[in-house]
């Protein structure tokens, strides 16, 4: 009892969602004696469902795919594991299977506002008795609570997005990463990277003339348009991938872990699903969006050169993507270096 006092007063203490996860991650693996515990996201992308690790053990030490930036955890399709589909189509709370090496597999969806989009797995050699199953339901129920209170305070209420005060963190945390990694720290070096080289990105998404969306159908109507742009960001990024709503009709995306190449496409395929969507009522509408590489800078400059690339797109057609270091080296926009920190344009 005792230990289980201690778990559950360290889960509510927290305040970030990884935090969270790991939190009942380490509880369920000592209460139950688990040979292994994991969070994962259950997540739509284009027309698939698929399962995706978010926390896990590895020997003793907890494992945040966020902090990992692993491209290898990208996720599996859902379909992949039948007896979890069909808990969820009978919305269950708890699935029990036996795997392939005669482990018990308990799988515990976490139903939020009749939806799943977490579900905790527990591996354990031996079978769960009643009183295991009671202690687990009781951590579940907690652990759902508070994942509630953090996607209020974390999400944006119109769309469901990650909200702006959500974005210094994540991109704290995803600055640092390339820190680590050793991204180039010189900017002539940056902008002739080869195309191919794996790195984090950047860019700051505006619907184009969203205040004429306002004043010839009302705000009720432009709010159905950021609900529908929204859920297309959704549809057309990753899992490992932030969208952000910063206010108004502009949103911000943090593209993690793929090369120059690779980011223009995901970027243009977007602006490209926009374009094609029909709009209820309002018909077609278009986005224009700046993307810039996340370095060793400070996460003002980077978003600045982002910002930048938006507003060159906007001013020379709109719907269309720019990248900074492009605009930038074929002299489309001019920077100017003040102590090696400011950008003045």
């Amino acid at each position: 009892m005792e230990a289980l006092l201690k778990h559950l007063v360290d889960m509510t203490c927290q305040r970030d969602h990884v935090l969270l996860d790991s939190s009942v991650v380490s509880a369920l693996h000592e209460l139950v004696d688990a040979s292994q515990v994991r969070v994962h996201d259950i997540f739509r992308f284009r027309h698939d469902l698929f399962l995706r690790p978010r926390v896990w053990i590895a020997g003793e030490k907890i494992i945040s795919a966020e902090e990992t930036l692993d491209n290898e955890a990208s996720g599996e399709p859902l379909n992949t594991y039948p007896f979890l589909v069909e808990g969820i189509k009978q919305r269950k709370n708890c699935i029990e299977q036996i795997n392939g090496a005669g482990e018990r597999v308990l799988w515990l969806p976490v139903w939020l506002n009749d939806k799943v989009s977490t579900c905790i797995e527990i591996t354990k050699p031996t079978p769960y008795n009643s009183d295991m199953l009671h202690m687990v339901d009781g951590i579940l129920s907690v652990y759902r609570n508070y994942q509630s209170i953090l996607d209020y305070s974390e999400r944006d209420s119109l769309t469901g997005l990650l909200n702006r005060k959500t974005f210094d963190e994540k991109f704290s945390k995803l600055l640092s990463s390339a820190m680590l990694e050793g991204a180039p720290k010189d900017r002539q070096e940056r902008r002739h990277a080869h195309d191919g080289d794996i790195r984090h990105w950047l860019a700051v998404v505006d619907i184009d003339h969203f205040k004429r969306v306002n004043d010839q159908f009302g705000h009720l109507y432009g709010d159905e348009v950021l609900i529908l742009v929204a859920n297309l960001l959704r549809s057309s990024f990753r899992a490992q991938d932030r969208v952000f709503r910063f206010g108004g009709e502009e949103f911000v995306v943090l593209l993690r872990s793929t090369s120059l190449d690779d980011a223009r496409r995901i970027f243009g395929r977007f602006r490209a699903n926009v374009e094609q969507h029909e709009f209820p009522q309002v018909g077609k509408v278009s986005v224009s969006i700046g993307f810039a590489s996340i370095s060793t800078e400070s996460p003002v400059v980077i978003l600045g050169h982002a910002d930048q690339a938006l507003y060159y797109a906007k001013e020379n057609g709109r719907n269309q993507v720019c990248f900074y270091d492009e605009l930038v080296s074929s002299g489309k926009l001019h920077s100017e270096v003040s102590n090696d920190t400011v950008e003045f344009f």
